[in-house]
């Protein structure tokens, strides 16, 4: 096994992976030997009884056992046979790890980013940290423009709940976003054979508004996207984007520059380099996924305070963004705004235990990438570096930042399940929903700073 490694959260995640796997081993390997007679491995994988008794020999639930059984299918007694064979003592080695290394690395992804935009050098910037698919769906009006052809592929597939779920939409059975659902069933549709071919249309329909991909080939697995405001067409953008006309846009200099959001201190050393390099940082708003302590899957946590765990810090900041800029477009969920944030290390070890410290200091929200950022941050406007075990305040910024999570997990209960109702393209209202308040907000500003000249 080889892992490239972006920054010290991977090997925070790695080891302690690793590690558990090495001890699971180990205690199947030992019960394994005492397998009692009547249990046959070969006649596990045919009869649900044998492996009720396995599971149960192996000290295991009836339902880890099946899942075991669904995941390694064919594999299921041979890999146990492996388990049983021979105990096993796994050894890491770090080929190249130094602070320099991954400073290295960061230029690298920078300089392949600015080698195929070179405006990024010179222009102002709105940076943002999301995904790959919401923003630039809202913006290039792609979807929305096949909403035929996306039918038509929808009427010949077999997925009825789609189907229903389309007929719901359509006779408002349902408050389900049209938008939302033309967004999930490109996805669908670019991810089939006959789709493929539609992914060179989509490319040059995007080059015709702007958009501009970069695809992160070496160094971090971390793509891009650079959209050009002037060059966005108001007539396709999204209709929740914005209200009245938009043809200040034509007389924009600003970039959009968006990236897949990196996973802990790599955050750090993508936005430091950014603006090191970049024009004028003119906001900085970053969205993902969170562990909510005291929500459901499905809501979006809006924090104004995060402890990094990497730095010790606690950092207060104005968060540009607020629950009516969200609420509005949130069919499913609810907006928790005002929330406490804690940036963990790695999210093996958050057992409960653990995050019920938190949740009693009035920590709500779990995530990976926030304090990196907001120690970058603090660099941006700031002459020194940041610091450590400090209260850090962040009031006064020169530029705009806004931070919002959509809740992916509720470690502590059972919470509401999205993506076990009937469609998982449900799970895209909170992504969608935040993706729209920074877009409107990103306007707004865009709007104010055009009409002064």
């Amino acid at each position: 096994l080889a892992c490239i490694i972006a920054s010290r959260s991977d090997i925070d995640d790695v080891i302690p992976l690793l590690t558990a796997y090495q001890i699971e081993w180990k205690k199947l390997h030992r019960l394994l030997q005492r397998l009692p007679d009547s249990i046959s491995l070969p006649d596990a994988a045919g009869d649900p009884a044998v492996r009720a008794a396995l599971a149960a020999a192996l000290r295991m639930s009836a339902g880890d056992m099946d899942r075991l059984y669904t995941i390694w299918g064919a594999d299921f007694v041979p890999n146990l046979e492996r388990i049983a064979a021979a105990s096993h003592r796994f050894r890491v080695r770090l080929l190249s790890g130094s602070f320099s290394e991954y400073h290295r690395a960061t230029h690298a992804w920078w300089a392949h980013i600015v080698q195929a935009c070179p405006d990024l050098l010179e222009r102002p910037i709105y940076f943002i940290s999301g995904n790959t698919h919401s923003l630039v769906n809202l913006l290039s009006g792609f979807a929305l423009q096949h909403r035929d052809k996306l039918v038509r592929f929808l009427e010949g597939s077999d997925d009825k709940d789609l189907l229903q779920e389309w007929a719901d939409i359509h006779t408002q059975m349902v408050p389900s976003s049209q938008e939302n659902f033309f967004y999930y069933v490109l996805k669908k549709y670019l991810q089939t054979p006959q789709g493929y071919s539609f992914r060179q249309v989509r490319r040059e329909h995007e080059v015709d508004c702007g958009v501009l991909r970069i695809d992160s080939k070496h160094f971090f697995d971390v793509d891009v996207q650079v959209i050009d405001l002037a060059k966005l067409r108001p007539e396709w953008i999204d209709p929740r984007l914005y209200e009245g006309r938009a043809n200040f846009l034509s007389h924009s200099d600003a970039l959009i520059l968006n990236i897949d959001y990196p996973l802990g201190l790599a955050a750090y050393n993508i936005l430091s380099k950014i603006s090191e390099h970049a024009g004028k940082i003119l906001g900085v708003y970053i969205m993902g996924k969170a562990a909510a302590l005291n929500g459901v899957i499905g809501d979006v946590l809006i924090p104004n305070v995060v402890h990094d765990e990497h730095s010790r810090n606690t950092v207060i900041f104005p968060n540009a963004i607020a629950a009516a800029d969200v609420a509005p477009h949130l069919i499913y969920g609810t907006v928790l705004d005002n929330q406490k944030a804690v940036t963990v290390r790695g999210t093996f070890l958050q057992n409960t235990e653990y995050m019920d410290v938190f949740y009693r200091e009035g920590y709500t929200d779990i995530e990976m990438e926030a304090g990196p950022y907001l120690s970058a941050v603090y660099e941006m406007f700031r002459p020194k570096r940041y610091p450590e075990d400090e209260i850090v305040n962040l009031y006064g910024l020169p530029f705009d930042l806004g931070i919002a999570h959509y809740a992916s997990d509720t470690p502590l209960g059972k919470g509401k399940n999205l993506g076990a109702s009937t469609l998982s393209y449900f799970g895209m209202d909170p992504t969608y929903a935040t993706t729209i308040a920074i877009l409107r907000r990103i306007l707004h500003l865009e709007r104010q700073r055009v009409s002064k000249g």
